[in-house]
């Protein structure tokens, strides 16, 4: 194997008897030596080493670890990822115990044993190829998903299939779903999907403007219309023409601006405030709301005729707690991102914090969900972010059921969802964690129609 194609080993280490003899050791690595903090950090520089050993008696205390333990600091925030041993004859357990403290992968006491610290050499190759294996991953389902969304479950493939076989035929799309579902994030992945891709896509969040203005912020207005307008502004309809206009929240608006939206949406013009002038507009309208709009409608606080007119399309976008395995997805996700800029020595969830976001109801979906993780990065202590790091620890909720054949498939199903995520979906291991066999576990999965 050619020396590009072999993974870098680093070694550390100013005794030059033992780098010959550590060079020689090892068979299928490069092999880079430096025997100080300066030679170290230009060979990260220089080699980017997924691995390296570190000798912490580093001149110009060769007696001390102080050097030493100034190198691996300057290591790590070089190169977050690095797989550092750290070697000692020095008060080995102090040592040990303030090496991992600092961020190094594994600590090895001196007298050095060749082959045990081979094999430790090579768990770190193996673990930073898989970590780098996740973080490919992870960039593709970014890359990948419609809009950016995120996700791997059956619930959200039948919304994103729905959205883009919609997508390029021009009528208005209405998504019903709870706050923090990502109703935005789907609309503006039907606009990216759309002929109207190039053209703008304007947001607007009808509940969080007061109605005095939200006529305005629509449909524009003209110089002198009220107090304050020194100049004719247009509205955002006006502003997304040729592209797409999401209004969210549009339960909140109110009777007498429905009469002008529909208005629009039937003849496909507006007048601005103060205007007299019908100008034409071609915008596509993508709404959005977490009201009942049918009892709106029945209430008399939301006109029939603009429902129909917004609502060609209906779209139920399925809260997180229904969306199988995702959860755990997003979580993945965003400790990653919340990781690289808050806390990069935290690198992924323990078991328990995976365990304990699969079973929690996540009233807020994805929106506390993300809040959880920022928060849990940025408190956590270890490498693993924890169910006490992300304040779930005994808290997940049981859903409650009324007869006893739904309590037995309610219990089912949730069992089967967290063998799978906490199995990352392999199918052998999640029948080992049920305690049932194979054949079983598939005829399940087919009953209560999941997906391995």
């Amino acid at each position: 194997m050619s020396d590009k194609l072999r993974p870098v080993l680093l070694i550390v280490e100013d005794d030059l008897g033992l780098q010959r003899q550590l060079r020689w050791a090892y068979e299928g690595y490069e092999i880079v030596v430096a025997s100080d903090r300066t030679q170290a950090l230009d060979a990260i520089r220089a080699h980017e080493p997924a691995v390296v050993t570190l000798d912490l008696g580093l001149p110009p205390d060769p007696d001390g670890v102080t050097e030493g333990f100034a190198t691996l600091r300057d290591i790590l925030a070089m190169k977050p990822d690095t797989k550092v041993i750290v070697a000692s004859g020095h008060g080995a357990r102090e040592s040990a115990l303030q090496a991992i403290a600092d961020g190094a992968w594994d600590f090895y006491a001196k007298p050095i044993d060749i082959d045990a610290l081979g094999l430790i050499v090579s768990r770190a190759f193996h673990v930073h190829a898989l970590e780098a294996e996740n973080r490919r991953l992870a960039a593709r389902i970014d890359a990948g998903g419609f809009g950016g969304l995120i996700s791997a479950s059956p619930e959200m493939a039948v919304v994103t299939r729905t959205l883009e076989r919609v997508a390029p035929a021009n009528v208005s799309v209405m998504l019903l779903g709870a706050s923090g579902t990502g109703k935005e994030l789907l609309a503006r992945g039907l606009h990216q999907a759309s002929p109207r891709a190039r053209g703008n896509f304007v947001a607007i969040n009808c509940a969080a403007i007061p109605e005095t203005l939200l006529e305005s912020e629509l449909f524009g207005h003209e110089k002198g219309a009220f107090t304050g307008a020194v100049k004719t502004t247009e509205g955002k309809i006006e502003q997304a023409a040729g592209g797409t206009l999401f209004l969210d929240e549009i339960g909140d608006v109110p009777l007498a601006l429905q009469v002008k939206l529909l208005r629009f949406l039937q003849e496909r013009v507006i007048e601005r405030v103060g205007g007299r002038k019908a100008i034409p507009v071609d915008t596509r309208i993508v709404c959005a709301t977490h009201q009942n709009v049918d009892a709106m409608v029945a209430d008399g606080r939301f006109r029939e005729d603009l429902y129909y007119r917004l609502a060609e399309i209906v779209v139920r976008i399925p809260a997180l707690a229904d969306r199988t395995g995702d959860a755990v997805l997003l979580a993945r996700h965003f400790v990653t991102r919340y990781a690289a800029s808050m806390n990069p020595a935290v690198t992924g969830l323990a078991p328990d914090a995976r365990a304990a976001i699969d079973g929690w109801g996540w009233p807020g979906n994805v929106r506390e969900l993300e809040n959880r993780i920022k928060r849990a990065v940025i408190m956590a202590d270890g490498k693993l972010v924890t169910a006490i790091d992300l304040d779930l620890d005994g808290k997940a909720e049981d859903a409650a059921a009324l007869n006893l054949r739904a309590a037995r498939e309610l219990a089912d199903r949730k069992a089967i969802r967290q063998a799978l995520v906490r199995a990352d979906g392999n199918i052998s291991g999640a029948s080992r964690l049920l305690g049932i066999s194979r054949p079983t576990l598939y005829d399940l999965l087919k009953s209560y129609d999941l997906h391995g």
